[in-house]
């Protein structure tokens, strides 16, 4: 996945997030973030790598997000890989 396509997603998936009066209070309280710094950074790749790491960590914010966006949740993984960050180190 192109990291420019990957960014597009990533920001359906924070519009996603900011509509969700539940999981958006986990995610400010989880990094800190404010409601200004999320409009501040939206188009930032390192923010968006930061939100999709956050998303990953549970498989229901995962579904849930598939299901509002229309993003299949097997391209979340992909989506924050294509991100800043993202590659796994080779360890061989």
């Amino acid at each position: 996945m192109q990291q420019d396509f990957a960014e597009a997603r990533a920001l359906t998936v924070l519009a996603w997030l900011a509509g969700d009066e539940d999981l958006l209070p986990v995610f400010m309280n989880a990094t800190g973030t404010s409601e200004a710094d999320m409009r501040l950074r939206a188009g930032d790749p390192d923010f968006l790598a930061a939100m999709m790491e956050f998303l990953l960590m549970d498989d229901r914010w995962v579904l849930d997000a598939s299901a509002a966006t229309g993003i299949p949740a097997q391209d979340f993984a992909m989506i924050r890989a294509a991100l800043p960050g993202g590659h796994l180190p080779n360890w061989t």
